[in-house]
């Protein structure tokens, strides 16, 4: 899909052309106005480009530093110690792709393309046009059973209608898909990877030979790096435990924000863009760490009502968005990271209820 098409649109920006019809709507009148202004008047929809130019520099430099302390260890058993803080520099990495593609780095369109091809592509082997056509998709509805890719039918379920239709492996693994859910995040890395090679055939031509030269470039200089510092064995244990590792703290960072939510009737009224985003998203409570380790996405109510909005400015527009929630009635979930958990992994087992209690077969 063409990057034109591929950025998150953002109700802020009222004069976007993939900006959906309702959402310019909302962001000229109904009660998602009042905020909108409010937080536009105090600057936080404007862009932080030194902050992100600084932390990508940084991220950068730990990169290298790792990799060189990976070439200087040799072919050691000792060099599995670093796939720890390279699979959370990868995290990083992801996050910044992100960003990019939600155009909160920059407001040019082929610089966001450009910054996330090379942490996506080239540095993690990620497509990130598959990333963007997706996300783009989940940001408009979130949790909507038809259209928020997020929460259709794969390896998991999210409704107990789509349970009811498993069968054989399916079923045991929705019976036990909360218990499941964490070791399963372990095969998400190379998961990631497969999906982006996979969607390289419904890319324009040109794109897809950008994306593809991008992707293989990354796995010719990872096996390279990796088979000419450790021998075969140690090398496959390393990139095994590294992408098990970068899947965990990816998932991790993803699953707390929309699972166990509030899931749009498909047949029901169709919700405004406050009601849509706020309902179905859930933040967060933490102080820097947290924003760290959750790469600015514990403030997912205000990411999704401004998807553009710097992650930086996202902690400073918490207390807005929540007193206006608060102002005009409107539930605004907030929890603890480990309650977040509790809560995303509640949902699944409730989904697979049904199943547990006929039995395997249905009986």
């Amino acid at each position: 899909m063409p990057q034109a098409k591929a950025t998150v649109a953002d109700p802020a920006d009222e004069s976007s052309p993939d900006l959906p019809a309702d959402a310019r709507g909302a962001a000229a009148g109904s009660d998602f106005a009042p905020l909108l202004r409010v937080v536009r008047d105090q600057g936080l929809l404007e862009r932080r480009t030194d902050r992100y130019v600084l932390g990508i520099a940084v991220n950068l430099a730990a990169l290298g530093a790792v990799l060189t302390g990976f070439v200087l260890l040799g072919d050691t058993w000792w060099s599995l110690l670093l796939t720890l803080p390279l699979a959370v520099l990868w995290t990083r990495t992801a996050f910044v792709a992100h960003d990019a593609g939600h155009a909160q780095i920059s407001g040019d369109r082929r610089t966001s393309r450009l910054i996330g091809l090379v942490h996506a592509n080239l540095l993690l082997g990620m497509n990130e046009a598959w990333w963007n056509d997706k996300h783009v998709r989940h940001h408009a509805n979130p949790n909507h059973i038809d259209k928020d890719p997020d929460v259709g039918v794969g390896a998991l379920v999210w409704t107990q209608k789509q349970a009811a239709q498993r069968e054989g492996f399916a079923r045991w693994l929705t019976r036990n898909q909360a218990r499941l859910f964490f070791p399963m995040l372990l095969l998400e890395g190379i998961a990631l990877k497969i999906y982006g090679f996979q969607f390289l055939r419904r890319q324009p031509l040109r794109e897809r030979a950008v994306s593809a030269l991008l992707l293989t470039a990354h796995f010719a200089l990872y096996a390279t790096l990796l088979l000419s510092t450790l021998s075969p064995g140690k090398a496959i244990v390393f990139a095994l435990v590294l992408h098990a590792l970068f899947g965990l703290h990816l998932g991790m960072a993803f699953a707390p924000n929309h699972k166990g939510m509030e899931m749009p009737d498909p047949d029901g009224e169709r919700w405004g863009h406050l009601q849509r985003q706020v309902l179905t998203s859930r933040n967060v409570r933490g102080a820097v760490v947290t924003d760290w380790f959750l790469g600015g996405l514990n403030y997912q109510i205000e990411h999704h009502l401004f998807p553009s909005m710097p992650r930086p400015n996202l902690r400073l527009a918490q207390p807005l968005v929540k007193a206006h929630c608060s102002g005009i009635g409107m539930p605004y979930a907030e929890t603890g990271l480990i309650e977040s958990y509790r809560q995303a992994l509640s949902h699944m087992h409730e989904v697979g209820e049904p199943l547990r209690q006929r039995g395997p077969r249905g009986t």
